[in-house]
């Protein structure tokens, strides 16, 4: 449900003037997939253009770990990871990043976010989107030796 102009792509050029926007109305959908599992301790969030668009800054922003299919139908019936209220100053590219309850980001294969609600506006826009995190280390079974 993102803007062909505007494709969830676009979050991760580091350009916020080129980030994502929703089509239709102010929810939007973001699946992003992982090659393997990572563990993520922080989102940090931006938004659009440097905030020239104020009312379109995301206000409600659900996350969802590994649940790959998820559609605005399910949203409502699954609970969310975690939720996130953010304000303008959550949304600065100077902000810190917000802090996941790591206990529960640690074997992730994928991320949806569901953003609810906005400031205001007709559609949601985001700048930029980035997983702070780092991999997690897999057994090799070709390390293991032979016993008896």
């Amino acid at each position: 449900n993102e803007s062909s102009q505007y494709p969830m792509t676009n979050l991760f050029i580091g350009d916020t003037r080129i980030g994502c926007k929703s089509d239709a109305d102010e929810q939007l959908i973001i699946h992003v997939s992982f090659m393997e599992f990572v563990k993520v301790h922080s989102i940090k969030f931006t938004e659009f253009n440097r905030g020239a668009e104020p009312e379109n800054n995301p206000t409600v922003v659900k996350i969802f770990v590994n649940r790959c299919n998820l559609g605005f139908e399910d949203v409502d019936d699954v609970d969310p990871t975690q939720e996130f209220e953010l304000g303008a100053e959550d949304l600065r590219e100077s902000s810190d990043p917000c802090l996941l309850k790591f206990v529960k980001f640690q074997r992730v294969k994928s991320i949806t976010l569901f953003i609810e609600d906005n400031a205001g506006g007709d559609v949601s826009a985001l700048g930029g989107l980035k997983f702070l995190g780092k991999t997690v280390s897999t057994t090799n079974m070709n390390d293991f030796k032979k016993q008896g």
